[in-house]
């Protein structure tokens, strides 16, 4: 037996990943242990979990390693103040102790948590986003592409992957970077980075894309094969404590919008903007990336691989027949990619290619068994029901039916960022209400977030502008509605009044620009979560539930039966489901009085 374990830690969204024998055993982030979004601390429970999870000892470990080469970036660092001197002294004095204290001891603190006295392996940053994207994916060959926001000094690498080995070829470097442009925009329009970026993704179809021009005029210098240069003027990011400079605000006429403040038509704009700039990009990236390696499938991770929109435009429209991305595309896949690193790459084990990805619908996180939930609800006091397994789906899809509001947590929880069907909250789509109600009333977030739809994989093409073979588990490619589902638009609705448009015959979860961000759901990965929206199909003819993520905004996806039943009762949702235990929000003793506000202002907004 070979047990390998790859952690990321230290920057953000720290993670630990095991491989035992070459199979992906567990993987989980630290954020759902500690509750703390995006932990960037050791992932001490990330890895006890791991271990517990494959019975095993620290002392069993055979290889450890480390997602990327922490001596190289503090280089990159050191350089860029250097460069900057002395603008940056204030933040160089603010990063400087931690590297000091923690960063440049990583194989010391490494060996004294795991009791590790072999050598860890540091592989470059981008070459375990590589891995990650390409070793568990379905194909035997692939181009590759990782696109984030900076490891060491790489942005962007391509390459090939065949059978057990990678290849990174090219690479665009720091300070030049899709993702710290997107981040800088992030910023501008008064969201945070490194997580406001969905929330940015989510506003541009509000927009009218009007500023472009003015981007690739005076920001951004496009070659037509995807490279390109920030003009860094319009920055702050290389040495200051802002992501933009105060030239940034004169060419937009306004200086970066306040947190929590109102979003105004010009943040819509800039949104769109910034995000159609996005997805040129990728598409001449990935025409030059085929154009160099002429291979058909292409696998792709960094952090800005969680764009799904640019991903739709790149599969669609692009010149690959098929593309894989990996489900924890940020840094918290960088513990996976090592892993996989060592095990094919280093050791030199051969790969097994099946139909489907080995990443086993990415449900590689921690679960409960009912007596566990009974044991923990009833130490809360709550109340409620046990039901047989033949009338849990179609008891929840009546309650959907219903347009009741469902906390779903189910098996293992997921590796990565999107809730895919085990911590999830699920809602009917075709309530013209239920958008505005869950985003207001169960996530208090922000009004205009669309949610996802879950929709069966053999009715995908009956409901969304998709290819005949495309397949979406892991909600990462944003498709059109079907036109023949549309609706007409209200021309004279425009900024967020175009929320109020009912759109299609799924309105809650048609975004304003007709598009949606699609999981595809198939009996074998998605098992109990497939009859469920099967039931609700039966009762309703819809094949679609809406799925976010079960959290309230600012907290971290749910993990354990504790976890999902604080949320639920934090929140306006109505019934909650564990395993086979489920809660009607009615019958909880004190559920009029219970302390929402304690229990929100645990978590930071973001």
């Amino acid at each position: 037996m070979t047990a390998i374990l790859g952690i990321s830690a230290f920057y953000h969204d720290s993670a630990a990943a095991l491989l035992v024998d070459g199979e992906i055993v567990a993987a989980a982030q630290e954020e759902r242990f500690t509750r703390t979004k995006h932990d960037h601390a050791f992932p001490d429970n990330a890895i006890n979990y791991c271990l517990a999870e494959a019975g095993l000892d620290k002392r069993d470990l055979d290889y450890v390693g480390f997602y990327d080469k922490p001596m190289l970036k503090f280089g990159r660092l050191l350089e860029t103040y250097a460069a900057h001197a002395p603008a940056g002294i204030s933040s160089f004095a603010r990063a400087m102790p931690l590297w000091l204290r923690q960063k440049l001891h990583l194989a010391r603190i490494i060996k004294r948590k795991l009791q590790h006295e072999k050598r860890i392996i540091f592989p470059e940053h981008h070459e375990s986003h590589a891995a990650s994207a390409f070793f568990p994916s379905p194909f035997e060959e692939a181009a590759l592409l990782t696109v984030d926001g900076v490891g060491e000094w790489a942005t962007a690498s391509l390459g090939v992957g065949r059978g057990n080995r990678i290849e990174l070829t090219h690479e665009l470097r720091f300070p030049h970077s899709i993702g710290l442009l997107y981040s800088a925009f992030t910023y501008f329009c008064g969201f945070r980075v490194n997580s406001g970026e969905y929330k940015l993704m989510g506003l541009a179809p509000y927009g009218e894309a009007k500023y472009t021009d003015l981007i690739l005029e005076h920001v951004i210098d496009l070659k037509d094969d995807g490279s390109f240069r920030l003009d860094q003027s319009y920055f702050n990011y290389c040495a200051g404590l802002t992501m933009t400079s105060k030239k940034m605000d004169e060419l937009f006429g306004r200086p970066p919008r306040k947190p929590e403040s109102p979003l105004t038509q010009h943040d819509m704009d800039i949104a769109a903007s910034i995000q159609r700039v996005t997805e040129e990009i990728v598409l001449r990236i990935g025409r030059f990336v085929h154009d160099v390696t002429g291979l058909p499938n292409l696998c792709m991770a960094g952090g800005v691989a969680l764009n799904c929109v640019s991903n739709g435009r790149l599969l669609r429209e692009g010149p690959f027949e098929n593309v894989w991305i990996q489900p924890a595309a940020g840094d918290a896949g960088g513990a996976l990619g090592v892993a996989e690193l060592i095990w094919h790459q280093l050791l030199d084990k051969p790969r097994t290619v099946g139909v489907a990805d080995s990443q086993r619908g990415s449900l590689l996180g921690p679960k409960f068994d009912t007596s566990e939930v009974i044991k923990s609800l009833d130490t809360l006091g709550a109340v409620y029901t046990e039901l047989p397994d033949d009338a849990l789906a179609e008891t929840i899809a009546s309650h959907l039916a219903d347009e009741h509001v469902v906390g779903w947590m189910q098996g293992r929880m997921e590796f990565g960022p999107r809730a895919l069907g085990s911590r999830s909250i699920l809602g009917d789509p075709r309530s013209a209400e239920m958008q505005k109600t869950m985003n207001l009333k169960i996530k208090f977030r922000e009004s205009f977030r669309p949610f996802a739809p879950s929709v069966l994989r053999s009715r995908v093409h009956e409901y969304f502008e998709t290819r005949p073979t495309e397949d979406s588990p892991y909600m990462l490619l944003v498709a059109g509605v079907h036109a023949s589902r549309r609706f007409a638009d209200d021309p004279t609705k425009s900024g967020l009044d175009r929320l109020a448009v009912k759109r299609s015959e799924v309105p809650a979860i048609t975004h304003v620009d007709y598009s949606a961000r699609i999981q595809s759901v198939d009996a074998e990965r998605h098992g109990r979560y497939h009859e469920l929206i099967s039931a609700f199909e039966r009762k309703t003819g819809c094949p679609i539930v809406i799925n976010t993520s079960f959290n309230v905004r600012g907290e971290p996806i749910v993990c354990t039966p504790e976890d999902a039943y604080r949320c639920f009762m934090a929140t306006d949702m109505d019934v909650l489901v564990i395993e086979n235990v489920v809660l009607l929000k009615s019958e909880q003793p004190g559920q009029a009085t219970y302390d929402r506000a304690s229990h929100l202002a645990k978590f930071a907004l973001d």
